[in-house]
């Protein structure tokens, strides 16, 4: 069942990226479908988060999107090179969103081997941020898509992950944001081989 609208619009983007723990993440793209199980995710809150692309009121058109009700896709390009996929959440103006750091694949693997170019089922096939949109040929096209459309969405499989089974833990690559950098909005499935390598 594809998540409704409402779970992005709630007002915790640190709730929301614990809750998408064990969610399954969806690509259709040239009519093939990708897709698995989110491991690894991170919050980012639009007030007392330096670490938050809107932070301040930061308004540009790459974040434009961000100011959006919750719901939507945010894909923007890092090193030229890597898409990473963002969930806005929040309510329109409340400029919220959580990255989807880490997969589990379980649809469409032969399709997600050739887009990444390997040849075998490893971490380095969706164990990060840039790897998995790769492998689900997640790119900025899809930057402002609805969440509920058929060419990206989430779906809840009833199997929600237990707090016991959640590491939290500081982000990752985001030393500029002083303090805030501390913050352990990090959450990881314990024990699964599908995290990111980043300590």
């Amino acid at each position: 069942m594809k998540i409704p609208i409402e779970f992005y619009r709630r007002p915790d983007p640190v709730q929301i990226a614990r809750d998408l723990l064990g969610k399954y993440l969806f690509t259709r793209i040239d009519g093939v479908l990708t897709g698995g199980r989110i491991v690894e995710t991170e919050a980012y809150a639009h007030i007392n988060d330096q670490a938050c692309h809107s932070h301040l009121g930061r308004y540009t058109s790459r974040t434009q999107v961000m100011y959006e009700p919750g719901g939507v896709a945010y894909a923007y390009l890092i090193y030229g090179r890597y898409t990473l996929f963002n969930i806005i959440t929040n309510e329109a103006s409340k400029a919220d969103a959580v990255l989807i750091r880490g997969l589990e694949p379980t649809e469409g693997i032969p399709e997600m081997l050739l887009r990444r170019g390997v040849a075998s089922v490893q971490r380095n096939l969706t164990g990060g941020p840039g790897l998995l949109t790769q492998a689900l040929g997640i790119t900025t096209a899809l930057y402002g898509t609805s969440l509920t459309s058929d060419v990206v969405w989430l779906e809840d499989r009833g199997a929600p992950v237990p707090d016991t089974e959640i590491r939290a833990s500081p982000r990752v690559g985001i030393d500029y944001a002083g303090t805030d950098a501390a913050l352990p909005w990090r959450f990881r499935i314990i024990g699964s081989p599908w995290t990111s390598p980043a300590k």
